[in-house]
């Protein structure tokens, strides 16, 4: 589908559609480990429902307050919808014949089975009725729908059965609606581990257990999404925290429904009951082959068969952090000599933004710690190590009587309830907790830790591109800033000073902050190189690109020759190769085993005389406009070449790369030469470890 209206700018919605196709091409792909095929239909499933439970809810939100006038891309919101379901529905066939008639075979010939509950033998059956006996049916609730019983709420991506009974006396027919446990694994394993039968077939066929005395006529299986967007009147709001626990406490009950999922022959009558109850058309239902929920295939992934996954793999530590003589790396003498980059997954968060933090909060000279938590998690796996809790060393900081000061946003969607917790925690150590800006969103990726030392006060700084979590540190693609900077230490004192008080903005002397200087300086440096003619050079590595005025300025910096290379992971709403508007843009997008995540703006030619940014900001309105982001200049000869070295791979790849078309669509580059970004950069990271290569110098 062109998804271009006939306008300059592409819709972000179908922009964003086309890059889960580019994730599920990966799933299609055969040379790929089984079990990583699994991973990325749970992936593209996961990111469906998110798609949902946001973008397709507040365009539906937009329809029904009457909003009939376009955007940039020149669709209604109506007409957005349309396409969304067109789009949304072909991938979900792709999706179910995918599992259906290719991975579930696929996994049956290597021993792992997904089977139905007419596959089960006499044995398997006997253990299955234990299992419902003993583990399912004590937490089942069945809910008629009559007169007297109304219309249940379904809660947010449960599974549910709608179960149709038959009173032998009067043969009257009644419906009923039993939730699937949420707390009872979704495929339960059937004795050795490695056959999985899905949970609402075991409950399907016991549900005569429920209904005693009546006759079960049918059942079948539904799920429903619900939005996710949470209104908070900050001004309003005395207290932040309490409006924002408020506002989670009663959520599920005021999130309007916005799709329903329905397997695949279930019957008209039920269909329209459930529409009726939910307040939904047919314009919302979604009817699937497969079993619903694909999601749920995380925990077929999670069996320990790595035959049948990437290699694994352990990051290694940047080379200026290593220790020597068996002794650690002292990261406050270390960054006095030169700044550091650290780049994820390929080298370690333990032994680079954990092992900072761990120094800082036992350093008796350190005398304050500020950092902002955008998203966090202490991890469960023990193999990461509980050493890399960052919010427990903050703690121990504040506990040895440090000046802690944690910027948590509450309101990091889908994060709110974790962030909520660990302000509370955070609070009740003594450390100094703050929500931000009223009206904006606090994204910027930054650390602050004021030292004492011999010749007066001292302040090191880590910017970054990624939040500060273990978990994501090892499977999303993140650069990390390690500076003594004294320009760059003191814009960080200036920045929080105005997010915990009253200070206004500052004119920072490096550091490019949103909303009150970034979108200007991105504007400036644009024109600057656009100014140049063919000798300009414009690079954006970023996760997203959609605000108009960016895109102009890159579509008037082409019209005059300039030179563009735009590396963007999912929404884009550029159309690149347009002859007489972008001829000279180059788009691509990076979809592999690592979720690229870094956002890298490179002005001028590659090397020395480029002028280079990383950090927490895309090109869109709202980071520009409704959010702190911070970039940060690199300046250090060496790191530029290690940031070219990355941009380099990147655009030579032919494996993982697809391009940008001009209608809008997107096309896999041939492969020529077999470049794979993420797995050059994991051989380069392994061979420094090994000092088979040296580090960029």
């Amino acid at each position: 589908m062109d998804a271009t209206n006939g306008t300059p700018y592409v819709n972000r919605e179908l922009s964003l559609l086309a890059f889960q196709e580019r994730v599920f091409a990966l799933a299609l792909a055969e040379d790929r480990p089984l079990l990583e095929r699994v991973k990325f239909v749970a992936i593209v499933s996961s990111n469906l429902d998110e798609f949902h439970q946001v973008r397709v809810a507040g365009l539906l939100e937009q329809a029904d307050s009457g909003v009939t006038k376009s955007g940039p891309d020149g669709l209604t919101p109506r007409e957005q919808l349309a396409a969304i379901r067109e789009t949304v529905s072909d991938l979900n066939r792709r999706i179910d014949h995918l599992y259906t008639d290719e991975l579930v075979p696929a996994l049956a010939s290597e021993g792992i089975e997904l089977v139905t509950y007419d596959d089960l033998d006499p044995d398997d059956r006997r253990t299955m009725d234990e299992a419902f006996e003993e583990r399912i049916f004590p937490v089942l609730t069945p809910l008629a729908v009559d007169p007297s019983h109304p219309f249940p709420f379904i809660s947010d991506q449960s599974l549910n059965l709608a179960v149709l009974v038959k009173d032998p006396a009067s043969k009257d027919l009644h419906f009923a609606r039993v939730k699937i446990p949420p707390n009872v694994p979704r495929l339960i394993p059937l004795g050795d581990d490695r056959r999985f039968l899905p949970i609402e077939q075991i409950v399907g066929h016991h549900l005569g257990r429920l209904f005693g005395g009546l006759d079960v006529v049918s059942f079948s299986t539904f799920r429903v999404t619900r939005s996710a967007d949470i209104a908070v009147e900050e001004e309003e709001a005395d207290d932040l925290l309490e409006a924002m626990e408020t506002v989670l406490r009663y959520r599920h009950r005021a999130a309007r429904a916005v799709r329903l999922e329905v397997e695949e022959g279930i019957a008209d009558n039920v269909l329209e009951l459930l529409l009726h109850g939910l307040q939904l058309t047919h314009n919302e239902v979604s009817v699937r082959s497969a079993p619903l929920g694909l999601a749920g295939l995380w925990s077929v992934y999670g069996l320990d068969r790595p035959d049948l996954k990437d290699p694994s793999w352990t990051p290694t530590t940047q080379p200026r952090l290593a220790e020597r003589a068996g002794r650690s790396v002292d990261f406050f003498e270390e960054l006095k000599r030169g700044d550091i980059l650290v780049h994820f997954p390929y080298e370690s968060f333990a032994t680079s933004t954990a092992a900072f933090l761990a120094q800082a909060a036992a350093d008796p000279d350190v005398l304050a710690i500020k950092q902002t938590l955008y998203r966090t998690s202490i991890p469960d796996d023990p193999a990461i190590g509980g050493e890399e809790a960052v919010v427990r060393t903050l703690i121990e900081a504040a506990e040895a009587d440090k000046q802690v000061v944690v910027l948590v946003e509450l309101k990091a969607r889908f994060d709110e309830a974790a962030n909520i917790n660990w302000a509370k925690m955070l609070e009740s150590a003594g450390v100094h907790v703050v929500y931000g800006v009223q009206g904006l969103k606090t994204h910027t990726k930054t650390l602050l830790v004021v030292r004492r030392e011999r010749d007066g006060i001292r302040r090191y700084s880590h910017v970054g591109t990624g939040n500060f979590n273990p978990n994501t540190s090892r499977i999303y693609e993140d650069l990390g800033l390690y500076t003594a900077d004294a320009d760059i230490g003191a814009d960080l004192s200036e920045l929080f000073n105005h997010l915990t008080g009253y200070a206004k903005p500052a004119s920072y002397r490096k550091l490019v902050v949103a909303p009150d200087y970034l979108r200007s300086r991105m504007v400036e440096r644009i024109r600057e190189q656009a100014d140049l003619g063919p000798e300009g050079q414009i690079l954006m590595k970023a996760n997203h690109i959609v605000d108009p005025e960016i895109i102009d300025e890159l579509y008037a910096a082409s019209g005059k020759g300039c030179r563009i290379d735009l590396i963007i992971r999912g929404n884009c709403s550029v159309r690149a190769g347009v002859p007489g508007m972008s001829e000279t843009i180059r788009l691509r997008s990076i979809v592999g085993r690592f979720l690229e995540h870094s956002r890298i703006y490179r002005f001028g030619p590659p090397g020395l005389n480029g002028v280079y940014y990383i950090g927490s900001a895309d090109m869109m309105q709202r980071n520009l406009n409704r959010r702190v982001e911070a970039l940060v200049p690199v300046t250090d000869p060496r790191l530029k070449v290690r940031i070219e070295e990355i941009l380099e791979i990147e655009m030579a790849d032919d494996v993982l790369a697809w391009e940008g078309n001009p209608d809008g669509t997107w096309s896999k580059v041939p492969t020529t030469e077999g470049i794979d970004t993420h797995q050059r950069l994991l051989d380069l990271a392994a061979e420094r470890a090994r000092g088979d290569i040296p580090y960029p110098s």
